[in-house]
């Protein structure tokens, strides 16, 4: 499992910061898909689990790079 810099117009960065910002993205879709099935208001915090969604989707990200790179 190797995760290099990756050069972003000139600037070197960490790859987490990458792959948080595609989670954000990837993020902010499935959040809207939930509100229009209006999943928030079915949970109990929802904070808490938009915290916990976008974790899962940096985690999955991270592990689908991490089997991919081999």
């Amino acid at each position: 499992m190797r995760f290099n810099e990756i050069n972003v117009f000139g600037l070197y960065v960490a790859p987490i910061t990458v792959i948080m910002a595609v989670a954000w993205v990837a993020y902010v879709v499935v959040r809207r898909v939930g509100d229009r099935f209006g999943l928030t208001q079915r949970v109990w915090r929802p904070a808490l689990f938009e915290l916990a969604l976008y974790v899962m989707i940096v985690s999955s990200i991270v592990l689908v790079i991490a089997r991919w790179s081999r």
